[in-house]
Order: structure tokens, then C-alpha cells, then sequence
């Protein structure tokens, strides 16, 4: 624990991150995809002289400024607040790796944020030809803030072996490109794309179906234009996850795996639930946007706009979360768990202690059980509570002090045949560390009472 610790109690910091960052994808990426629509359908418009669909793009265009501009830039502030709060020490790894990656996005950002404002507030006061080229820089900024993040984000699952390689000794910016055109770079790419496309159709027609009745076929023509929008990433998704699948670390391929077999046997593991959210929901949002957007446009209502927007939200938040799962046990794949442990560093601190140099604590440590807190405040709370999210009074009930100690041996010999190898990282640290550990967790576990 080089850095405070911030506890987030019931729900635990980790969710804290997942509200905001889905929050965050869902405009972030429709972003990328609205900008690609707004300069085509403005193209489309000007090639068919058609000033009835610029009234209508010219008011998206501002429903667009506020969602992307105002609540997409600030849940991206959010997004880093509450990640260097919850592991700074992943934080810390992909700022010092990507200074650059981070800089040039930072760069294409601004030309980003600075285009939009010139798009919006120039209707009508430069040319049509010069409106439409600001608008194509927006949407070509917007691809490549896309082509920068995903480097960064696809990394921290599939850092690739030349990376690893040199992973702990200082010199890993060195590997700056490897790392950033890791191994699921191109098909993370794509398969963004194909999202950013399905929201950009999604956030669309909630301003299409505010077009008036009184011009029912341009109603009618926006709307089916709109919809097919979100065509694509259904018949390309199949074919692009089994790639982006196949790019990522055997052991990461295996925990998939095991959440799609134990279905068979009536056990359903959180990777398994949100494959079946996946998959029902991809089937329930184009079955709705066919029948609805496409069939019946001029009966296609706001109300039946914001239920695609929900529904693809949905997708894209368990499209992510399965993504996060995918890592465990850990938070940049075979470098540092999700507790922010190097991997690297397991046998030095096995062998010189946990809390050795940990000056943040929490509180005295002078005690068995204030160690066995600031233990599990430093390597559990990354992923559990107390008595909220993933409860350790619930996981642990009913269990006496020897299966504590027990069950934290296993977790420390960390053994590949061990039931939590795939999915929890070692508890590390000395003998007296984890005694000072199971002592602390014994006094938080529910006893069931023998009857006489």
C-alpha cells in the first residue's frame, strides 16, 4: 500500500468506477459514431438538397453538443477521479507506460471539443461545403481519440509478451508501441466501431422521432435511415468477438470457459449471466428497432426511443463488464492483480512482508487485529465489503477460525488446481501477516450456533 486508501462502503469502489465508466462509454462512444453520422447525413442532405433533414441534424447537432461535450467530458474527469482513488497503482502503471499515448489523446481532444463548437455554432454562417468539411474533422478527431484509448484499454487485457518481458524493471515505456499495438488491438478496434456505430444509431432516433407528424415522410425517411445504422454490428458481432476472443492470454480464455461450462451443471457464474444478458438483449434490440424503427416509422414515438437507448445500453455496459471480468485476477493482465500487487513482487513480499514499508494503514498497527485490517483493507477491499457488495461476513459465514486459516493457506499457495486460481489473486505477505489476517476476518464472520 503505497497510497491512502479510499473505502467505499456497501458498494465498494470498484462499482464506483463501473456507474461511471459505463456511464461515460455510452456517450463517449456514440461520440465517435454521431460524429460519422452527423457529417453523413449532412452530406446526404446536401447531395439531395434536402433542407428539411438539415433542420433536423442541425437540431441533433445540439442534443449531440450537450450529451458529448458537457456530460461526456465530465463523466471523463470522473472516470480518472475515481481510478486513481481506487488502485492508484494501475493508475500510476498506465500513466508512466502511455505519457505519450496520453498526451497525443489529449491533443485530439481539444482539436475534438473545439470542432464540435465551431460545428454547431456556424450553421448558416459559413458555407454549406465549409460546414460539412468542419464536420468530417470532427468525426475523423473522434476516430482517433477512439484509436488511441483503445490501445490503452485493450493493453490492460492483453499486454503481449514483449511488454511483459521487461514488465518491473523501469524500462517499459521502452516498449511503448508493443504494448499499445498489443495483440487485441485491431479487433478491440473494430468491434468499438461496430458499438460506436449501434449507439450513434440509438442516440439518433430519439431526436428523429420527435419529428413532427405533420411531415410524415421525413419522419418516416430519417427514421429508416437512422435504424439501419445499428444493422451492422449485429451480423459482424459474432465474428468480431470470437476474434477479439482469440487474442486474449490462454488464462483469460480459460476463465470464459469456465463461466460458459458451469451453465451445464445448473451454476451460473457472473461471466455466464452477463453472456446471457448479452446475448437476449442483442436479440431483443434489433428485434425492436426492425419492428418498430424499420416496419413502422411513423408510429415510431420518443417513448420507443428511449427504450432502444436503455437497451443498448445495456449491451454495451455487460459488453464491458465482461470485458473487466475477463482480467481476473487481475487488473493488467499477468503484471499486477486487481489488488494492485505486482505479480513480480509476490515472493519479495511473502518473504519481507506486506506492511513492511506500508505507511498507510488506516490506523495503529501495533495490534494483531489492526494488521489483520490494514491486511485486508490493502488485498481485499479491492473487491469486497464488509457487509455490501460481495460481503465477506456472507462469503465467510458459518466458517470457524481453522477454515479461515484454511481457506487463506489456499489463497496464499495460490496453486493452479486451487477452486480460486482463475479468479482471486494470492494473499501475500509473512506467516504472522496472514495469522493477523485470519484473525481480524474471524472477527467479522457470523458463527452458527450448535444446537444442543
Amino acid at each position: 500500500m503505497n497510497y491512502p486508501l479510499w473505502i467505499v462502503p456497501d458498494i465498494g469502489g470498484g462499482w464506483v468506477i463501473g456507474i461511471i465508466a459505463i456511464f461515460h462509454v455510452i456517450i463517449s462512444q456514440f461520440a465517435v459514431g454521431g460524429g460519422v453520422y452527423l457529417a453523413m447525413a449532412e452530406y446526404k442532405a446536401l447531395r439531395e438538397d434536402r433542407r428539411d433533414w438539415l433542420a433536423v441534424i442541425k437540431k441533433h447537432s445540439y442534443f449531440f453538443l450537450l450529451l458529448t461535450a458537457v456530460f461526456g467530458t465530465v463523466s471523463g474527469v470522473g472516470i480518472w477521479f475515481s481510478i486513481g482513488l481506487v488502485n492508484p497503482e494501475a493508475t500510476s502503471t498506465l500513466i508512466h507506460n502511455f505519457v505519450f499515448g496520453w498526451a497525443m489523446e489529449w491533443v485530439v481532444f481539444l482539436v475534438e471539443l473545439a470542432t464540435i463548437l465551431v460545428y454547431y455554432y456556424s450553421w448558416g454562417r459559413i458555407s454549406d461545403k465549409m460546414h460539412l468539411q468542419v464536420g468530417w474533422l470532427y468525426a475523423i478527431s473522434t476516430y482517433f481519440t477512439l484509436f488511441i484509448i483503445n490501445g490503452i484499454l485493450t493493453f490492460k487485457l492483453s499486454p503481449g509478451s514483449e511488454w511483459l518481458a521487461v514488465a518491473g524493471t523501469g524500462q517499459e515505456a521502452t516498449r511503448f508501441w508493443q504494448a499499445f499495438f498489443n495483440p487485441g488491438f485491431w479487433p478491440g478496434l473494430f468491434l468499438r466501431m461496430g458499438i460506436c456505430c449501434t449507439l450513434a444509431g440509438a442516440w439518433s432516433l430519439s431526436t428523429c422521432s420527435r419529428i413532427s407528424d405533420d411531415t410524415p415522410k421525413l419522419k418516416e425517411e430519417m427514421i429508416q435511415w437512422t435504424a439501419k445504422w445499428m444493422l451492422p454490428l449485429f451480423f459482424t458481432m459474432p465474428f468480431l468477438l470470437f476474434w477479439y476472443i482469440g487474442t486474449i492470454p490462454q488464462s483469460q480464455q480459460d476463465l470464459l470457459k469456465l463461466g460458459i461450462s458451469t451453465a451445464a451443471t445448473g451454476v451460473f457464474t457472473i461471466v455466464t449471466r452477463m453472456i446471457i444478458v448479452i446475448l437476449v438483449t442483442s436479440v431483443t434490440l434489433i428485434g425492436f428497432v426492425y419492428f418498430t424503427a424499420l416496419r413502422s416509422p411513423r408510429d415510431f414515438k420518443p417513448l420507443h426511443a428511449v427504450v432502444v437507448v436503455l437497451l443498448a445500453a445495456c449491451l454495451v455496459g455487460s459488453l464491458e463488464y465482461v470485458r473487466e471480468m475477463l482480467r481476473k485476477p487481475f487488473i493488467v493482465v499477468e503484471h499486477m492483480y486487481s489488488n494492485g500487487v505486482r505479480k513480480n513482487d509476490v515472493a519479495k513480499i511473502n518473504q519481507e512482508g506486506y506492511l513492511k514499508n506500508t505507511i498507510w494503514t488506516g490506523s495503529s498497527s501495533n495490534t494483531v487485529l489492526a494488521r489483520g485490517e490494514a491486511m485486508f483493507r490493502g488485498q481485499c477491499m479491492a473487491c469486497h465489503t464488509i457487509t455490501g457488495y460481495r460481503p465477506v461476513k456472507q462469503l465467510l459465514a458459518g466458517r470457524d477460525r481453522n477454515a479461515i486459516s484454511n481457506f487463506l493457506n489456499l489463497l496464499h499457495e495460490n496453486k493452479p488446481d486451487s477452486p480460486y486460481f482463475k479468479f482471486m489473486p494470492p494473499v501475500v505477505g509473512t506467516v504472522e501477516e496472514i495469522n493477523s489476517l485470519g484473525d481480524y476476518l474471524d472477527t467479522l464472520t457470523p458463527k452458527i450456533e450448535s444446537t444442543p
